[in-house]
């Protein structure tokens, strides 16, 4: 049984995430959550607001253990970029672009072979 959260247009750039995305997968749930709650970064903060909403949806949605749980996909994805300009030398203008992300956690209540 797979179960799954999605948090979508999250200011921050998704390579930020990616770093921290690789650290939890394939970890249980319970002992990614209590990473994450040590990791001093933005981006630790909004994985564990979607891993615990995956968790929450697999407790009352599916009726199964949050104990049981194990992190089989983390997907950071690209949103739509915000465009701006900054302004530059001799009049001029830079464009630069303000990255938005989408987070997907899926679940699984199969226990890892490594364990």
């Amino acid at each position: 049984m797979e179960v799954q959260a999605t948090t979508k247009f999250v200011r921050i750039s998704p390579t930020k995430i990616r770093d921290l995305a690789r650290v939890i997968r394939g970890k249980r749930a319970e002992d990614a959550v209590n990473l994450l709650r040590f990791i001093p970064r933005k981006g630790a903060r909004l994985l564990s607001k979607t891993l615990k909403s995956a968790m929450a949806n697999a407790e009352n949605n599916n009726n199964l253990s949050a104990d049981s749980l194990v992190i089989t996909k983390v997907l950071v994805d690209e949103g739509p970029a915000i465009k701006r300009f900054k302004p530059a030398a001799r009049g001029s203008a830079h464009p630069f672009k303000k990255r938005i992300t989408h987070i997907n956690i899926v679940l699984s209540d199969l226990t890892p072979a490594a364990e």
